[in-house]
């Protein structure tokens, strides 16, 4: 294949171990740290296939996915989500609803992820799947995002309370636990207000 594989990710080292893994096979990779960055790319080369990460900052994976299939040269790419934190059945399947060709959930099975990867690239060429409606999309986004952020605070708050009864030899990795912790609830929070402010655009412009 002479097209690139682009891979999406914004946690360097799960970037670097899907870059070396399918570099290992023979298959030419581009990257990119987040949805921003994956669409600058695709502007100056169309790969064969995009996997990617759901959160990340900027632009996350649901919405780098619904930009390329509302575009008409983009929106015959496939794509793979490969995700860590939106992994429900519902989560899926929005994923999927989006025009995804398959979900993986992190961590990573090296064969399983160079089997669905091999599948996707030799399936033959599917009709490119109907772009979703905006408001369709930011209403199904903001559901989901508003399932992680009570999903994440309740991890919080016990991890709250059970680093009030550890002893001082045990805190240190639950401290740092919550504070990874606080960094995704606050990107969660962040994604949420920007989705909310879209939706309330797009009411206002009918």
């Amino acid at each position: 294949m002479s097209d690139p594989i682009l891979v999406v990710e914004d946690v360097p080292n799960i970037l670097e171990l899907l870059d070396v893994t399918l570099r290992f096979k023979g298959y030419p990779v581009v990257t990119a740290g987040n949805g921003e960055e994956a669409l600058e790319t695709i502007s100056r080369e169309k790969p064969a296939l995009v996997i990617t990460d759901i959160m990340m900052p900027k632009m996350d994976g649901y919405t780098l996915a619904y930009n390329l299939r509302r575009k008409e040269e983009t929106s015959d790419i496939p794509i793979i989500f490969i995700s860590a934190t939106y992994v429900t059945p519902e989560d899926k399947a929005f994923a999927m609803s989006l025009g995804a060709a398959r979900f993986l959930e992190k961590p990573v099975d090296t064969e399983d992820f160079l089997l669905t990867v091999a599948e996707v690239l030799t399936n033959e060429k599917r009709s490119p799947s109907p772009p979703m409606d905006k408001k369709q999309f930011l209403e199904g986004y903001q559901r989901r995002l508003e399932v992680k952020l009570e999903q994440k605070n309740s991890q919080i708050k016990r991890n709250e309370r059970l680093l009030e009864t550890l002893p001082e030899s045990l805190r240190i990795s639950f401290e740092e636990m919550l504070q990874d912790n606080y960094a995704q609830r606050d990107q969660i929070q962040l994604e949420l207000d920007e989705i909310y402010s879209r939706l309330e655009r797009t009411l206002e412009d009918k």
